[in-house]
């Protein structure tokens, strides 16, 4: 039989011949399925999938915002001067890595566990205590009561807040870039990590007094932003201005050296916003997502274009420093309402934001605050307005599928004082305790260590005075010789004229 099988195939063609393997694992296979079709299925419930999902977006949110720092580097080191690109690039770099060892040490537990209206006294330091996440609300059990809301593994959730602690900390090196010392700028970003960020975030976002009196930010113009630009305004305040900044009444410009990577960075800052305020839904919100990253992307544009439009005729060039500067202002200012507004909203939001940057840079430069890269015109001034925008321009509870609770309908859309007012206090508490403790911070670094680096060493740069290494290998041997003859012309360099005092 088997013989005249084989006579039987050698008379088929080659395309029939072909056939006979494929019709067999088809038999085999339809056979298997049809036995497995009996056994019981297993697989992960609705509940499992909407946790991992839900974890997912919000890990996939951190990785953007982390990336942050990338455009913090790249965008301060443009702005600045090429002899302390190193100096830029090295404190940019440490400070998430000492953000990261503060905030799971200390600041995740202050922030967030329970405990009473200014601080979390649970503990919850090193991340530990009791916690049953992913569980929601009443069926949450554990220290971190404030984070019940989200349903994601309490890793996630550290993880997210974390990139958003070490965002606050970068704000500052950006104002007090070329003349600090380096080791003042990371004992001060560990105590604004540690202690002060957190203090103040309690207060919001750990369910503390703002959080109980109606106070709304949704992804941090107050809690990250201005926190960040209070310090750095302090910091910009007892450093005092660079040396030739400000002479006989004048102010001196001192251009960035490279501006094709400023502008890179405020492009990977404005792509880690869609981290930054849709990742702050903690959930795979399909809605909620794309309207936040609608409201987000409409004001950074639209402050970029205001930025543009007012340098243009007030300063009489469409400065490019202006409009990154403006971008970045739109994008501050709808990280507190980018939930609660329409896209028109946004687009008030951004057009405002973008008009403040421009004359907020020119004031502090009149009242000799030097910031070398505008970091509180932007974070800090564009933050306050951000956070008084929700209480004019929130459409109210009930309009949109994730807005059920949260701020009132705004005073522009009639809604009256009722959100102002908290908006209001929560600026002005937030930059007073800020103010203070970090005043307390600088001052006390002032004393102890002193904050600024030697005038010999300013002059010749921070990257060989502090880190005995260059970002452009040939330049100090190039440029050494006339860019301290060119210090001394302005009477900045020559011994006589050197004043220290820090």
């Amino acid at each position: 039989m088997f013989k005249q099988l084989q006579i039987a195939i050698k008379r088929l063609s080659p395309s029939w011949q072909a056939c006979i393997p494929l019709a067999t694992l088809l038999v085999l296979t339809w056979g298997y399925v049809a036995v497995a079709q009996d056994a019981p299925a297993a697989g992960p419930t609705t509940a499992e999938l909407k946790v991992a999902l839900d974890t997912l977006w919000v890990a996939i949110a951190a990785f953007l915002v982390f990336f942050m720092n990338a455009g913090f580097c790249m965008l301060e080191t443009g702005f600045c001067r090429e002899k302390n690109a190193v100096n830029v690039l090295a404190k940019n770099l440490i400070v998430f890595a000492l953000s990261t060892i503060a905030f799971w040490a200390i600041g995740f537990g202050l922030m967030f566990s329970d405990g009473n209206g200014f601080i979390g006294t649970s503990g919850g330091f090193f991340l530990s205590g009791a916690d049953n996440s992913p569980a929601t609300g009443d069926a949450y059990q554990g220290i971190f009561s404030s984070l019940n809301w989200t349903g994601v593994p309490l890793s996630a959730k550290f993880l997210f807040q974390l990139v958003f602690a070490g965002t606050a900390a970068t704000i500052v090196s950006g104002a007090v870039a070329e003349r600090i010392k380096f080791v003042d700028f990371l004992i001060f970003s560990v105590l604004l990590v540690g202690i002060a960020y957190p203090i103040t975030g309690h207060w919001i976002w750990g369910g503390g007094w703002l959080a109980k009196m109606g106070f709304y930010d949704f992804a941090g113009s107050t809690v990250v932003h201005s926190v960040g630009g209070w310090a750095a305004l302090m910091g910009a305040a007892f450093l005092g201005p660079r040396l030739g900044k400000y002479q006989d009444g004048e102010s001196y410009a001192m251009p960035g050296h490279n501006m094709s990577i400023a502008t890179l960075g405020c492009l990977v800052l404005w792509l880690g916003w869609f981290g930054f305020n849709p990742g702050s839904t903690m959930a795979a919100d399909a809605n909620a997502i794309t309207h936040i990253a609608l409201t987000t992307n409409m004001a950074g544009a639209v402050g970029g274009v205001a930025a543009t439009t007012v340098a243009w005729l007030y300063l009489g060039k469409p400065d490019l420093s202006m409009i990154i500067n403006g971008i970045l202002a739109g994008l501050v200012a709808i990280t507190a309402p980018c939930a609660y507004v329409t896209v028109g909203g946004a687009f008030i939001i951004g057009l405002v934001a973008g008009i403040i940057v421009v004359f907020s840079v020119t004031f502090f430069d009149r009242i000799k605050i030097d910031d070398p890269v505008g970091a509180t015109s932007v974070h800090l001034l564009c933050g306050v307005w951000g956070t008084l925008a929700v209480g004019l321009f929130s459409v109210g509870p009930g309009v949109y599928s994730w807005y059920t609770s949260g701020p009132a309908k705004g005073l522009l859309l009639g809604g009256g004082f009722t959100q102002v007012i908290p908006q209001v206090v929560g600026i002005l508490s937030v930059g007073g305790i800020t103010v203070l403790v970090s005043t307390i911070f600088w001052l006390a670094l002032k004393s102890t260590l002193g904050i600024r680096v030697s005038p010999e060493e300013e002059v010749v740069g921070l990257d060989i005075g502090e880190h005995g290494m260059e970002a452009y290998s040939g330049f100090l041997k190039e440029a050494r010789g006339s860019s301290i003859q060119a210090a001394g012309d302005r009477g900045i360099s020559k011994p006589g004229n050197l004043t220290s005092g820090f």
